[in-house]
C-alpha cells in the first residue's frame, strides 16, 4: 500500500498502542451500561436522566460541568458583599410559600442564620421539589450573588444550595462542579452518580490518540483528565475552570474534535475514489449563451464561485460543495449555470427544494432561460395530479426532459433520473443526509457511458449543496469538513440595505403608525412571533391571538393573514401565495416563513420578541423584505427587563447587515445548534467543545487528524487499529462510517 507520509513524521508511533488488559471493544461495552445500574438511580430516577439525554455510564461521564463554584472560602453571614457571588452555611430559620396573582406564579422566601447575621432567600420560580424539600432548621449551604434586600438585610435570588452536616463542614470547602440536571434531583445526588461513574468506569474512557500527537499537542491521559474536571483539586484555578480552559478541558475539546476530523477526512478521502463525470465545455457552450441574456452583470463573487464550481465538474470525482451566502447574492443564478455545464454535456440536472412554493418559484424564473436555450424542463410536486406526474416521470425516466426541479417529491419511489449529472439542493439544512443520498441514487443504472465518463465504472453525480445561512468558518469544517465550500460574500450593486430600528414594547404605536404608512402606499408587512398559541408557562404574544387582534385593531380595515408550521402544506401554501399575489396586505406569521418565497413588495418585517430569537434567525428574518426597489425596514420589539446581552444582540443587528459577520456573533452568543435552528443529524453536538470557543484547537486537531491520514490513509496500519475502533465508536454511526478500514 502506498502511504502518503513516512512513518518518521510520527517518531513513537509504532510503539503506542502496546496490549492492554482491556480491549476497546470491552471498554465501549462496559461504558454502554445503563445508569440504572449505578446505586441510589433505579428506574424512576433513570427515566428522568433519560429525559435529558443521558441514558449510559458514558453519557454522564461526559456530562461535564457546567459552572464551578469556588467555595474554599465560606464567608460569615455580615461580611456579605453586595454584588459579589459568595458562599455561606447556616440555618435556615424561616421558610414562606405564597401566591402572586399578578404573576400567577408561587414565591418562596427564606432566612438564613449562622449566628453573625441574617440573610434573604428568594425564589421566584418553584419546581415542587423545591418548595417540599425546604422546612426550618436545615442546616444549608447556599452560593448566589449578594443582593440589596429590604431594610438593612442582604438577600440571594435563586440562590443554589445543599443540605449539608456540620459535623464537618470542611469537607464543602472546595471547588465544586455544578451540573444541569432534571427537576427533582439534587446536585449532591448527581455529584454522587458521577463520583460512582468515575471509580467504577474512568478506566475505559479510552482515547487512543497517537502518542507523537498527545506529546505535540500536550494532552492528558483521557480518564485524568475526566477526573480532573468533575473533581478539581483544590489548588485548581476556578477561574480557568469557568473558562473551560484547564489542560483537562482543553485535553478533552481536542479529542472531540480530533476525531470528527478524522471522520470527515476519511469520508472525503472515500469520496475522492468514487467516480465522477468530466464535464468538460460543451459543443454547444450553453453557459455562454446564458451571459447574452442576463440583463446584468455578474458580480466578482458569483464569477469566481462559479468557476469554482465548473473546476470541480471538469474533474473525475464527484463534486460535493456547498455555496453558501445571504439571501439575494446571486446563489440560483451561480447553481443556473452548474446545471446548464450538466445540460451541455447531454446530462440531466435536478434541483431539489423544501416546499412547493419555492420549488415552484425557482421554477417560474429559470424556466424561460431554459426555454429561450431550448433545454427541457419540469416541475414535480407532490401535489401534482397522477396522470401529469405519471406523464412527467416517463419524459425524465427516457431523458426528453433535461432540467428538473422539485421538492421531496423527487426522491419517492418511482423516480428516476438516468442520466442524472448534477444534484442541486436549496436551503440544504431543511435536508437531512438520506435525503441528499437518495438524490444521488436517482440515476439508477445508466443505460450507457457517455464519452466524456473517464472510466467504465459506474459514475456519481455531482452534488451542489445551497444555504442562504451563512456559517462562520470553524462551524463549516465542523459540518462540511468532507466537502468543498464558496462563500458568496458580496452582493448585486444597487441593493439598499434594510433600515433595522429596535422598539419597547411600550413604542408600539409607534411601529405600527410605521407599518400603517407603508401599507397605505401599497406595499405589503409581516408580524412574526415566537408562538403559534399562547402558553401557560411563557407570556409571550402569539400569532393566533394577534392575528384577531391585529384584524380587528392595528390594522383593521387592511387584508390580514395569519400562517403557522401547524397547518398542513397545502393550506400553508396557499396563504403564501395570496401574500405573494398581493390578496392579503399583512401576514400574521410565525418564524415559518424564515425560508419563504420573494415577495418584492414587502417592505415591513416586525419582529415581536426579539430577544427570543437568535441573530441568524432575526438576520433570516430580515431577508423577507427589502427584494424590491423600495426602502424596506425591519422593526425589532424587545420586551420587559430586556437583558444585557439579548440587547446586545438586538444592537448587533441594527449595525451590522453582513450574514457571515452577524453569524459569527450569533456563534459566539448562542453555539452551533441554536444558529442553524437544526441539530444537522447531530453532528454539531459537542459534548464539551465549542466552536466559538476553540476555533483555534479545532485547527489544531484538523491539522493533526489529516496528517495522520497522510500517514495512513485508510486507517490499516497496526498503529491505527484501536483509533479506528474509537472512531466508530464516537463517529460511526453519524458520519456513516461503517466500511472504514
Amino acid at each position: 500500500m502506498k502511504e502518503g507520509r513516512s512513518a518518521n513524521q510520527f517518531p513513537g508511533a509504532s510503539s503506542i498502542y502496546r496490549p492492554s488488559e482491556i480491549s476497546p471493544k470491552d471498554s465501549f461495552r462496559a461504558l454502554l451500561t445503563p445508569l440504572r445500574f449505578l446505586k441510589g438511580v433505579g428506574p424512576m430516577r433513570a427515566a428522568q436522566l433519560e429525559a435529558l439525554g443521558l441514558k449510559s455510564v458514558e453519557d454522564l461521564l461526559y456530562h461535564l460541568p457546567f459552572r464551578y463554584d469556588d467555595r474554599r472560602e465560606i464567608r460569615k453571614i455580615h461580611q456579605a458583599a453586595v454584588g459579589k457571588i459568595e458562599s455561606f452555611l447556616g440555618k435556615l430559620v424561616a421558610i414562606d410559600k405564597r401566591f402572586v396573582p399578578k404573576r400567577r406564579r408561587h414565591i418562596l422566601t427564606g432566612t438564613l442564620t449562622d449566628g453573625t447575621g441574617y440573610l434573604g432567600l428568594v425564589w421566584y420560580r418553584v419546581p415542587p421539589y423545591m418548595a417540599d424539600g425546604l422546612s426550618r432548621g436545615q442546616q444549608l449551604l447556599v452560593h448566589g450573588k449578594v443582593e440589596r434586600g429590604m431594610g438593612v438585610q442582604k438577600r440571594i435570588v435563586h440562590p443554589e444550595f445543599e443540605h449539608v452536616d456540620l459535623v464537618d463542614d470542611g469537607q464543602q470547602r472546595k471547588i465544586l462542579p455544578v451540573y444541569l440536571r432534571p427537576n427533582g434531583i439534587p446536585l449532591r445526588a448527581m455529584r454522587g452518580w458521577v463520583r460512582q461513574a468515575l471509580d467504577a468506569y474512568a478506566v475505559h474512557v479510552s482515547s487512543c490518540i497517537p502518542a507523537p500527537i498527545a506529546a505535540r499537542q500536550d494532552l492528558q491521559d483521557l480518564p485524568r483528565a475526566m477526573r480532573e474536571v468533575h473533581e478539581p483539586e483544590s489548588s485548581a484555578d476556578p477561574a480557568s475552570l469557568n473558562r473551560f480552559a484547564s489542560d483537562a478541558h482543553r485535553s478533552i475539546v481536542f479529542d472531540e474534535f480530533f476525531y470528527l476530523q478524522l471522520g470527515l477526512g476519511l469520508r472525503k478521502k472515500s469520496r475522492s475514489a468514487e467516480h465522477g463525470i468530466a464535464f468538460r465545455a460543451g459543443a454547444h457552450p450553453l453557459a455562454e449563451k446564458m451571459r447574452g441574456l442576463l440583463p446584468f452583470s455578474l458580480t466578482r463573487a458569483q464569477t469566481r464561485v462559479i468557476e469554482e464550481i465548473q473546476g470541480d465538474m471538469a474533474s473525475d470525482r464527484p463534486m460535493q460543495r456547498l455555496l453558501q451566502g445571504d439571501v439575494g447574492s446571486g446563489k440560483t443564478m451561480v447553481a443556473w449555470f452548474a446545471a446548464l455545464r450538466a445540460l451541455e454535456n447531454g446530462f440531466q440536472a435536478v434541483w431539489m427544494s423544501p416546499t412547493e412554493l419555492l420549488a415552484e418559484q425557482h421554477f417560474r424564473n429559470l424556466s424561460g432561460f431554459a426555454e429561450t436555450l431550448g433545454v427541457r424542463a419540469a416541475l414535480l410536486t407532490g401535489s401534482m395530479p397522477a396522470k401529469a406526474r405519471m406523464e412527467t416521470l416517463e419524459r425524465i425516466r427516457n431523458g426528453e426532459i433535461g432540467f428538473v426541479v422539485g421538492t421531496h417529491a423527487l426522491i419517492q419511489e418511482g423516480v428516476e433520473a438516468p442520466r442524472l449529472g448534477l444534484g442541486v439542493i436549496d436551503e440544504q439544512h431543511r435536508f437531512g443526509v438520506g435525503q441528499r443520498m437518495a438524490l444521488q441514487r436517482l440515476a439508477g443504472l445508466r443505460k450507457s457511458a457517455a464519452p466524456c465518463m473517464v472510466s467504465p465504472v459506474e459514475p456519481q453525480p455531482d452534488i451542489l449543496l445551497m444555504s442562504a445561512t451563512p456559517i462562520p468558518r470553524s462551524l463549516a469544517m465542523v459540518l462540511y469538513g468532507d466537502m468543498e465550500v464558496s462563500s458568496l460574500d458580496e452582493m448585486p450593486p444597487g441593493r439598499t440595505p434594510v433600515e433595522t430600528k429596535l422598539f419597547k414594547e411600550a413604542e408600539r404605536s409607534k411601529l405600527y403608525d410605521l407599518t400603517r404608512a407603508e401599507l397605505q402606499k401599497g406595499h405589503q408587512a409581516y408580524a412574526v412571533y415566537p408562538l403559534v398559541e399562547a402558553s401557560e408557562k411563557l407570556e409571550l404574544r402569539d400569532a393566533t391571538r394577534m392575528f384577531q387582534e391585529l384584524s380587528q385593531g392595528a390594522f383593521n380595515g387592511f387584508r390580514v393573514g395569519l400562517i403557522h408550521g401547524r397547518m398542513n402544506t397545502m393550506e400553508r401554501d396557499e396563504t403564501m401565495r395570496r401574500f405573494k399575489q398581493g390578496d392579503l396586505q399583512v401576514l400574521v406569521a410565525t418564524t415559518v416563513i424564515e425560508v419563504g418565497i420573494d415577495v418584492p413588495n414587502a417592505t415591513v418585517m416586525v419582529v415581536e420578541h426579539a430577544e427570543r430569537f437568535g441573530l441568524s434567525q432575526l438576520h433570516q428574518l430580515r431577508g423577507r423584505v427589502g427584494r424590491g426597489e423600495a426602502a424596506s425596514h425591519c422593526l425589532l420589539v424587545h420586551y420587559g427587563k430586556t437583558s444585557a446581552d439579548a440587547l446586545a444582540r438586538l444592537r448587533v443587528m441594527e449595525k451590522e447587515h453582513d450574514g457571515f459577520k452577524i453569524a459569527e456573533a450569533d456563534l459566539e452568543l448562542r453555539g452551533p445548534g441554536e444558529l442553524l435552528g437544526t441539530r444537522q443529524s447531530g453532528i454539531a453536538d459537542f459534548r464539551l467543545a465549542n466552536l466559538a470557543r476553540d476555533a483555534r484547537l479545532l485547527l489544531e486537531a484538523r491539522k493533526e487528524a489529516l496528517s495522520w491520514l497522510e500517514f495512513d490513509p485508510a486507517l490499516r496500519r497496526p498503529e491505527s487499529r484501536a483509533l479506528k475502533e474509537v472512531l466508530k465508536h464516537r463517529w460511526g454511526g453519524r458520519l456513516e462510517l461503517g466500511g472504514v478500514g
